[in-house]
């Protein structure tokens, strides 16, 4: 058997989230189906982490193992022969038996982008959020700022959120404005289950005047899911991907395109 790491890229709109679901369409469970086909026997995958519906991803990273015979071209090609467009590997390579594409991860990138002007986007629309007020970007990342460092971020996490611990830790996050978008870039060890989208809802509410920045810190101290601000829209968020040691010889996760 031959251990295999691959990066992922797709557009969640279509898709009921990473996890394989039984009669559901999900990325997991296409992506399998595609490289069983190519591989001629089941494949099963580990994902660097599950998405949400509606969540899209520059670089996910899985591994799998098979004992077939196939060159990477040809496990790249006839996956995605097999797959619909918005879900497409773009690499693929043997790594060490013991690669984990889920417990090697070192840090995870993500970015939620915000269009904000008065008008929504037919072109725009789920993929990103809008906000049709203006948001004031120098305020949200003032605030930003109370996250980076270790925490406990129950305030932040979904009510069904499996995770045994609410402790994450945040490396860095950024909020900057470029022309009509607003975009929030976070870098952590790891994120409970709508921690993105619920910290973007939250600086939301600062970068419409409502609240103060020091208020993100209470909600941060405070522990409540009920204090903070909204869940983000899920077709804002785009997993960057992860990021493992050198040792592994991976591609590291793309610099975002979007916006330019």
């Amino acid at each position: 058997m031959t251990r295999f790491a691959a990066g992922v890229e797709y557009l969640g709109t279509d898709f009921s989230g990473w996890q394989a679901l039984p009669g559901r369409c999900t990325l997991q469970g296409e992506l399998e189906r595609a490289l069983s086909r190519v591989a001629d026997h089941p494949v099963s995958i580990v994902a660097a982490g599950r998405t949400d519906a509606g969540v899209h991803a520059l670089q996910q990273v899985v591994h799998f193992d098979s004992a077939a015979s196939r060159s990477d071209y040809a496990w790249l090609l006839g996956t995605n022969t097999n797959l619909p467009h918005t879900l497409n590997i773009r690499w693929i390579q043997a790594v060490t038996p013991r690669f984990h594409a889920r417990f090697d991860a070192l840090r995870r990138r993500y970015r939620y982008v915000i269009h904000n002007h008065r008008a929504r986007s037919s072109l725009l629309f789920q993929r990103s959020g809008w906000w049709p007020q203006v948001l004031d970007a120098c305020a949200m990342h003032e605030a930003a700022q109370a996250l980076v460092g270790e925490h406990d971020f129950s305030a932040f996490r979904d009510s069904q959120c499996q995770s045994p611990t609410p402790v994450r830790r945040i490396e860095s996050i950024s909020v900057r404005r470029r022309l009509d978008f607003v975009v929030i870039d976070i870098c952590g060890n790891a994120f409970l289950h709508h921690m993105v989208r619920n910290i973007t809802g939250t600086l939301a509410e600062v970068g419409l005047g409502k609240r103060a920045p020091i208020w993100v810190a209470e909600v941060l101290a405070g522990r409540d899911r009920k204090q903070a601000g909204m869940t983000a829209a899920a077709g804002g968020l785009y997993f960057v991907g992860p990021e493992y040691a050198s040792e592994f010889g991976l591609p590291p996760p793309p610099q975002p395109w979007f916006p330019a």
